[in-house]
């Protein structure tokens, strides 16, 4: 059998007309697209400077927000996690090489808003139920646009606002014209540097935007309820390194229980 469809048709239609009868096939808005309950904002960030940047991004987050960090492996998930914790951030990952129980305890953490700041890689997140996610960071930009879709989408849900924020360099040039066309069409505001890139025969020469490390983010405010303050509620009091990720075998959650209970031990073991 063969289908005469163009490029907007969706496989999940065809099966539907097979196997199905008197269906309905309800979208919202286009298949693919993001919500304007979503402020997406792309900043300029070489690779160097990532992690003073996210930095700067949870210590101005509201006290309690839980905050989605989405990075490209799973090597790079448990140095982020250890580098937060060092810098007194509650965290905790989710990857491939975690276990069941840890994901569970991890997530368990992160719902409850003990942990209100978890990296994760895309795979292991994909499918997961984690409601009331005020910001999602792409500290890593996936290799393509879908992806990006899929993972801002984990804020802004059931009429919520939410913050979507995305780290973008050299590495990412093959995403620009999608961002653009995504950002176009939620009515967001674009960077001038995005659509210079997007625009440009020779991608190098433009002029690549100063990457204020420590405060200035351009034009727009990505934080909707700011605190003021370097002593956030998202950093704990007590050690500074943890000796956990790629050196040892057992997980870190073994040792240190967290649990909605309230009658649990500390999750930083005070």
């Amino acid at each position: 059998m063969s289908y005469d469809y163009d490029e907007n048709t969706v496989v999940d239609e065809i099966l539907a007309k097979d196997f199905l009868s008197n269906y309905i096939f309800l979208t919202v808005g286009r298949v693919g697209s993001t919500s304007e309950n979503i402020t997406q904002t792309i900043l300029w960030v070489e690779e160097n400077a990532k992690r003073d940047t996210l930095i700067d991004l949870l210590a101005h987050s509201e006290a309690g927000t839980l905050t989605l960090v989405f990075v490209e492996t799973r090597r790079g998930a448990n140095a982020l996690e250890n580098y937060l914790y060092s810098q007194k951030f509650q965290v905790a990952s989710i990857h491939g090489d975690r276990t069941q129980e840890d994901r569970e305890l991890a997530l368990s953490c992160f719902r409850s808003g003990r942990t209100p700041v978890l990296v994760a890689t895309a795979v292991a997140a994909r499918g997961l139920d984690i409601p009331n996610v005020k910001h999602v960071i792409n500290y890593d930009l996936p290799s393509d646009i879908e992806e990006y879709v899929h993972r801002i989408g984990r804020t802004g849900r059931v009429g919520n606002l939410g913050l979507a924020t995305s780290f973008f360099n050299d590495k990412n040039r093959n995403l620009a014209r999608g961002l653009v066309e995504l950002l176009e069409e939620a009515n967001q505001d674009i960077p001038p540097w995005l659509k210079a890139i997007t625009g440009d025969a020779r991608p190098t020469s433009f002029q690549r935007p100063r990457n204020n490390r420590r405060g200035g983010f351009g034009a727009r405010d990505y934080r909707q309820t700011p605190s003021r303050g370097a002593n956030n509620s998202n950093r704990p009091t007590g050690p500074t390194s943890r000796d956990y990720g790629l050196l040892r075998d057992s997980s870190y959650y073994d040792s240190q229980p967290c649990s909605v209970s309230q009658s649990s031990p500390d999750w930083w073991g005070n």
